[in-house]
């Protein structure tokens, strides 16, 4: 059994930020960029999941596109549509999947979104480079501390020999004081 699937609460429906995050934005492939766009600047969002008639996921927007792929190409925004500058068929996870394998995907394939869906493949949530970060900082402060330990250990003795002659200096100055 991998380590990851050992460890409880570890699936993308079990983190915290599961629970409270918005729905995410979506919109049909014919919708214009400059409706997309104008939605995403209203609620902040930095991606559009371009989904069917069902909400089951077809592609993904970015900003990035947006700036690559119509900007960059010299695109009329209001009448370009989704579909046209979307990343199609992009990786979804499944709620239920395990969230370090996700982590360890999105690093390797350098993605910054990943739309999670439910059992039955519908839209239910985006997780960004952002939500994975607040999983792994509490892990690695955890490390963080376990190194300051094991060098604290390895150079005790350097810290007993310290302290003992701090005690010798001070008994020293106790002694030469009473004689």
């Amino acid at each position: 059994m991998a380590q990851t699937e050992q460890r409880a609460g570890n699936r993308l429906m079990d983190r915290a930020e599961y629970k409270t995050k918005t729905k995410p934005l979506t919109g049909p492939p014919d919708m214009t960029i400059f409706d997309a766009v104008s939605a995403m600047s209203d609620l902040n969002y930095g991606c559009v999941i371009v989904t069917d008639g069902d909400d089951k996921v077809l592609g993904v927007v970015t900003e990035r596109d947006v700036m690559n792929k119509l900007v960059g190409r010299g695109l009329d925004a209001k009448t370009t549509k989704l579909s046209d500058i979307m990343t199609a068929d992009p990786r979804v996870a499944r709620e239920t999947d395990d969230m370090l394998d996700w982590l360890r995907m999105m690093s390797n394939e350098r993605f910054r979104r990943l739309p999670v869906v439910d059992s039955e493949g519908r839209i239910k949530a985006v997780f960004t480079q952002g939500d994975f970060v607040s999983y792994t900082w509490p892990d690695l402060m955890g490390q963080m501390k376990s190194i300051l330990r094991a060098q604290t250990a390895g150079n005790f003795h350097y810290l007993l020999i310290g302290g003992a002659i701090v005690i010798y200096a001070l008994a020293m100055v106790v002694v030469l004081a009473v004689v």
